[in-house]
C-alpha cells in the first residue's frame, strides 16, 4: 500500500508550530504515512528521537518504508495514542519536547479495501481500525443492526451533524426488519432513499456525514483524542509544544474545549487564540484541507 495520495495538511505551519531543535524527542501521535514525521526527523537530526504512533498497523508499514532513510532515531509503535503514558514508559522516555496530533483520517486509510470505511465501495460494514476484529469488537454493522433507533439518530446527528439524522435512523430500523444491513452498499442505499432528492445534488455525497459519524463512534475517536491531548501535555517538558490538526467542527470543538480546560488548570498557554487555517492556495491544491484547523499550545514553565 503506497502512500501516494495523502498530502499532509498545513504542513509548513505545523512544522513551525512544533519549534523543533536538533536533538529533540518528538511524538507524532497520528503517524499515518509519515509525511509530517519525515520533516520532523530532518529538523531534529541524527541526535533526535521520533516516536511515531498509529493504531492502524498498515500505516506503520507504510511509514517504515517512507522513513527508512531518515537519520533520526525512530520508534514506530502500533498502538492507540490514548495510551501515550504507557507507550512512553515502555520506551523509557520521561519527557518529550513536542507532540503532533493530526486527527484526520488519511486517504490511505479511507482507500484501504475491506474495512468499510468508504461509501464509494460495497464492502462489509466494519469501519474499525482493528486489523483482526472479533465478536467483542464494536463495528458499524452492530450499531446499525442492533442499537435503538434513538441511539443511532443521536450518533448520526451528534457526530455527523446530519440534519436528516432522524429520517436516516428510522429508515435504517425499517430496513433491518427486512434484512440485515451488512454492507456499505446497503447502508448507502438506505441513506439515499431516506433523504430528500435535492440532498443528492449538494456539495457532498448524502452518506458522507453518516459514515463520518459511524467511524467516530466505532473507533471512539473523540475520546481517544481527548485522552491523547491530556497525556501529551502531561508528558511535555516546560516550554514544550503541542500542535493539533482537526478536520471537522466536532473535532475542533473538542480540541478547543480540552485546551481551554488545561489552560484554566494552569498547565498550558495557548500560542494562538484562533486556529490557523489553510491558505486559499493550499485549498486549491488540496481540497481535503478546506476544513482543517491547527491549534497550538505550550507547556507552562
Amino acid at each position: 500500500m503506497e502512500d501516494t495520495q495523502h498530502i499532509p495538511v498545513l504542513f509548513n505551519e505545523t512544522i513551525d508550530a512544533l519549534s523543533l531543535e536538533n536533538g529533540d524527542t518528538i511524538v507524532d501521535g497520528t503517524l499515518g504515512g509519515g509525511g509530517h514525521a519525515r520533516a520532523i526527523c530532518a529538523h531534529i537530526g541524527s541526535s533526535g528521537t521520533l516516536i511515531g504512533i498509529d493504531r492502524d498497523s498498515s500505516a506503520i508499514i507504510v511509514a517504515e518504508k517512507n522513513l527508512a532513510d531518515a537519520s533520526c532515531t525512530k520508534h514506530l509503535v502500533n498502538d492507540n495514542v490514548r495510551n501515550l503514558d504507557s507507550i512512553l514508559a515502555s520506551l523509557g522516555v520521561d519527557r518529550i519536547d513536542s507532540i503532533l496530533l493530526d486527527l484526520g483520517w488519511s486517504s490511505i486509510q479511507i482507500a484501504q479495501e475491506g474495512r468499510g470505511l468508504s461509501f464509494m465501495r460495497d464492502e462489509p460494514l466494519l469501519m474499525t481500525l482493528d486489523p483482526n476484529p472479533d465478536e467483542d469488537t464494536l463495528t458499524a454493522r452492530e450499531i446499525v443492526n442492533e442499537w435503538a433507533e434513538e441511539s443511532i439518530a443521536d450518533i448520526i446527528y451528534g457526530y455527523g451533524e446530519e440534519r436528516y439524522a432522524r429520517r436516516i435512523a428510522r429508515a435504517i430500523c425499517e430496513k433491518r426488519e427486512e434484512e440485515e444491513i451488512d454492507t456499505t452498499g446497503k447502508l448507502v442505499d438506505v441513506i439515499s432513499g431516506a433523504v430528500p432528492k435535492s440532498y443528492h445534488h449538494g456539495r457532498i455525497h448524502p452518506a458522507t456525514r453518516t459514515f463520518q459519524a459511524l467511524r467516530i463512534a466505532v473507533n471512539d475517536e473523540l475520546g481517544s483524542a481527548k485522552d491523547a491531548i491530556r497525556k501529551g501535555v502531561e508528558a511535555l517538558k516546560p516550554g514544550g509544544r503541542i500542535a493539533i490538526i482537526s478536520f471537522h467542527s466536532i473535532e475542533d470543538r473538542m480540541v478547543k474545549h480540552t485546551l481551554k480546560e488545561l489552560a484554566e488548570d494552569g498547565m498550558i498557554d495557548l500560542v494562538v487564540k484562533k486556529p490557523i487555517v489553510p491558505s486559499d492556495e493550499e485549498v486549491r491544491e488540496n481540497p481535503r484541507a478546506r476544513s482543517a484547523k491547527l491549534r497550538i499550545a505550550e507547556k507552562r514553565v
